[in-house]
């Protein structure tokens, strides 16, 4: 157990610092939004790819991925690498057009892109809007995941709603005072943090625990086989479970915000590659690291409460208290930057997307105004969705990314479908979301499928329907031709 006096400081003073990197990032940023939100579109490879990883890997991974490898073995790994091969196979085809689309057009957020293809400010309304209801979950995962780790580590001397006001404050100040400067480079200092102390934890674990890698897997072997396999444990890791989790992860990429709009700030094509090929590679070994650390905690507490607790017992009971704190650190910079992102993406989208579909007329100023106060409106609706913990962390996951998967078919008909109307991506988006969230919330699952697997299918059907019957939006065929026009050159460096 470490001292909660212990622990306060040294999480106080690792954030100080993110802070005062945050604050030289917006010292460094200039006046308007794209500077605020997209940090200039000047971002260089090396921080663009951390920036990046940081964001997509979350307090979900060493707290809810370790406590799903716990509980059903390497299935685990499975359904996450299942997620990295799709984001990279999405990222080969969207990112260069999104890129492009932000400097043809000077996008903001994703849903702008949405506004713009289908000649309507509603659809990037009510794209905005369903990412603000299905987000919470998501956010709210990782602050509830710190405070988790915050109380097991003190043994209750910090409370779970005391360490839960406190990491909100921190990414609502990080989100807000930074901007997208500030987050990205307080995020790549916090990825290496991320991926070097999970290593170093985990090699220092498998060699005093277990004697050594090849000593782990024989015990593994001896003790608890069934983790070795798909099901595993209790089948855990059943057909319709596996399925329901990773549809909704495949499209991570393109469904979230907080990533998607990361594809609009690179300075150019060389430094989209580098921030793709860098993701890659930390999305493997980081979710190798997370199984492994989850399959050694199932050896060490065969029977826990809650899986989320794996990666707090093993903290607070088997690792010396000042290599607790590091280690610590490391999974509340994944929790901060994942949420501090997020929440400025939505910022961005409300002030873009809803408040200037208001006022067409609204200026930069207001349209900053009304973003920012949206960052501390989120901070407080994050603060009373998490004070009663909900659920597992993994399937609180999955609940936001089964919502956003409405928004695929009316991403994917953006750049592959001139037929797509803007009558067909409002229905396509309404009825994707309403299946999720209703199917979610009644605990029904027809046929056996979660919710993600049906909503992806009645969200396509009414796009492919609703555009059938509807008239195409003007300037379609305006914006194939300069976006074609673009990839063929394939030129967007300043």
């Amino acid at each position: 157990m470490i001292r909660s006096a212990h622990m306060y400081f040294g999480v106080a003073l690792f954030f100080a610092i993110m802070l005062a990197i945050a604050h030289y990032g917006r010292r460094r940023t200039g006046a308007g939004v794209e500077e605020y939100y997209l940090a200039g579109r000047r971002m260089g490879g090396l921080v663009a790819a951390l920036t990046y990883s940081a964001t997509t890997y979350s307090a979900f991974m060493m707290v809810g991925l370790v406590g799903y490898a716990w509980a059903g073995g390497v299935g685990a790994m499975g359904f996450e690498l299942t997620y990295l091969i799709g984001t990279g196979l999405l990222l080969l085809i969207f990112a260069p057009r999104m890129l492009l689309a932000g400097r043809i057009w000077g996008l903001v957020s994703p849903s702008e892109l949405l506004a713009k293809r289908y000649g309507s400010p509603a659809v990037g309304a009510l794209a905005s809007l369903i990412c603000l209801l299905f987000l919470v979950p998501y956010t709210s995962v990782q602050a509830q995941g710190s405070a988790y780790l915050l109380t097991t580590l003190t043994g209750g001397e910090i409370s779970y709603e005391a360490g839960l006001a406190f990491m909100i404050a921190i990414i609502a100040a990080l989100a807000w005072w930074g901007g997208m400067r500030g987050v990205a480079w307080s995020d790549a200092i916090q990825a290496l943090v991320m991926i070097i102390t999970a290593t170093a934890l985990l090699a220092l674990m498998i060699q005093s625990i277990f004697g050594g890698l090849g000593a782990f897997v024989s015990r593994i072997e001896a003790e608890a086989p069934e983790l070795l396999s798909v099901p595993g444990p209790n089948a855990f890791f059943n057909f319709p479970r596996f399925l329901g989790l990773t549809i909704p992860w495949f499209f991570f990429a393109i469904t979230n915000p907080q990533v998607s709009q990361r594809l609009l700030a690179p300075r150019s094509m060389a430094s989209l590659k580098w921030m793709l090929r860098g993701f890659l590679i930390f999305g493997l070994l980081y979710t190798v690291i997370c199984t492994l650390f989850g399959l050694s905690s199932r050896l060490i507490y065969p029977s826990l409460p809650s899986p989320d607790l794996a990666m707090p017992k093993l903290l607070s009971e088997k690792v010396p208290p000042p290599i607790s704190i590091v280690t610590l650190m490391g999974i509340l910079s994944a929790a901060v930057t994942t949420a501090d992102s997020i929440l400025l993406s939505l910022g961005s989208m409300v002030g873009r997307d809803i408040y200037r579909a208001i006022r067409p007329g609204a200026s930069d100023v207001e349209e900053l105004r009304v973003g920012k106060a949206v960052i501390i409106l989120m901070a407080l609706a994050l603060l009373a969705f998490s004070w009663s913990p909900r659920g597992l962390i993994v399937e609180l996951s999955v609940l936001s990314s089964a919502g956003l998967l409405a928004l695929v078919p009316p991403f994917v008909g953006a750049f592959f479908w001139r037929r797509g109307t803007a009558l067909g991506a409002i229905l396509s988006m309404a009825a994707g979301a309403l299946a999720a969230g209703s199917l979610h919330f009644s605990r029904a699952y027809p046929l056996g499928q979660w919710p993600g697997v049906w909503a992806l299918p009645v969200s396509t059907m009414a796009f492919l329907i609703a555009s059938a019957l509807s008239k195409q939006p003007g300037g379609v065929d305006e914006f194939f031709r300069a976006l074609d026009g673009a990839l063929a050159k394939k030129n967007v460096a300043i």
